[in-house]
């Protein structure tokens, strides 16, 4: 009896063993089949990509045009003159002749002040305006006492105003006289007013770490007012007819600044290239192809070293790598490689 089952143990590990040996005969073919090409694998290019793979793309042009470099502060605009009327003797105000607002000329009288004492009684002194211009401040009032140091009228005097600003002390060295600047305001939102800078403090602010510098402003119209919140935009630096392009198409590269341009050449042998791929497995397109017509808009993406000069507003300047009217990769071009086929689906419009 122990003799039959130990026949019939030995038949079913020889029947077991044999299976075993033909499932590893079928997966080494199998292997085989997938080296040699075999329908339904893919090939693979540098760097484990696929080599018929084709990258969606938007691109634009580099273009040629002008540049500037600014800082971006805020203050008061104020008048250029502003000056207190004082009262040449101590008393009481008696009468005030002007309000705020009010036009007045030189010598034009303002206010009159009594400076009679108990038992004894004096003729009212007139204050005078000491230049001419606009009441922007009235602080007398009848029946207040008054000394020879009370301000009595804030007059402005008439003409240009200017705006005082406050630089932080890593920006003092981009100031100087004489630069260029665009003025906006919350009330005038569609418009830029013109300035430059005319005077630059010789002092830094020990306590906030500021210089001060005063802006004048083109007042044409005499729409803007003392008082008024502007923005002020400084121009550091300008350049005409300088080569730019959006920020997003400078990738960084092994510590270099590159741009991915469209080329030309190239392309017809990927189209060429995408229909023998297809034929050999059995007429579908080849993995990360777009639809449509095959080989249709294929491009090749070539990768240029840049050197960057002013960037601002997102747009930055080339000043050498490349010209104006290049076509350049901006969007979509953060896993390709020189000579990577490329089908473009946006052409986005020229940065200015």
């Amino acid at each position: 009896m122990y003799s039959k089952i130990g026949i019939v143990i030995i038949f079913a590990a020889a029947f077991i063993f044999s299976g075993s040996c033909k499932r590893l005969e079928t997966a080494k073919n199998n292997t085989q089949t997938g080296q040699n090409g075999g329908k339904g694998t893919v090939k693979r290019g540098p760097g484990g990509q696929g080599g018929n793979q084709i990258f969606a793309v938007t691109t634009t042009k580099a273009v040629e045009g002008d540049i500037a470099k600014y800082l971006v502060l805020a203050g008061d605009i104020v008048s250029g003159s502003t000056v207190d009327a004082y009262s040449d003797a101590q008393g009481r105000v008696t009468r005030v002749y002007v309000s705020v607002g009010a036009r007045v000329a030189r010598g034009q009288a303002l206010a009159l002040v009594d400076p009679s004492k108990p038992g004894m009684n004096y003729v009212q002194h007139t204050v005078q305006a000491p230049i001419s211009g606009t009441v922007t401040s009235v602080p007398a009032e009848v029946g207040m006492t008054i000394s020879q140091s009370t301000p009595l009228v804030k007059i402005a005097g008439g003409g240009a105003l200017e705006i005082q600003l406050f630089v932080p002390e890593r920006f003092i060295s981009q100031v100087n006289l004489r630069q260029q600047c665009e003025i906006t305001l919350d009330a005038y939102p569609d418009e830029v007013f013109r300035g430059s800078v005319q005077e630059v403090s010789p002092t830094v602010d020990p306590v906030s770490r500021t210089e001060s510098i005063k802006v004048n402003v083109d007042n044409q119209g005499s729409r803007l007012k003392a008082g008024m919140f502007a923005k002020v935009k400084v121009v550091t630096e300008k350049k005409d007819k300088a080569v730019t392009i959006p920020m997003s198409a400078i990738v960084q590269r092994q510590g270099k600044s590159v741009v991915f341009i469209i080329s030309e050449a190239g392309a017809e042998a990927a189209g060429k290239k995408q229909d023998s791929d297809a034929a050999q497995t059995g007429g579908g397109a080849p993995a990360g192809a777009p639809s449509g017509p095959t080989g249709a808009a294929i491009k090749t993406a070539r990768q240029v070293e840049v050197t960057t000069g002013i960037i601002s507003d997102n747009v930055a300047e080339i000043t050498s790598g490349l010209q104006a009217g290049d076509e350049i990769i901006d969007k979509g071009m953060s896993l390709l490689t020189d000579g990577a086929s490329v089908n473009i689906v946006n052409i986005e419009p020229q940065a200015e």
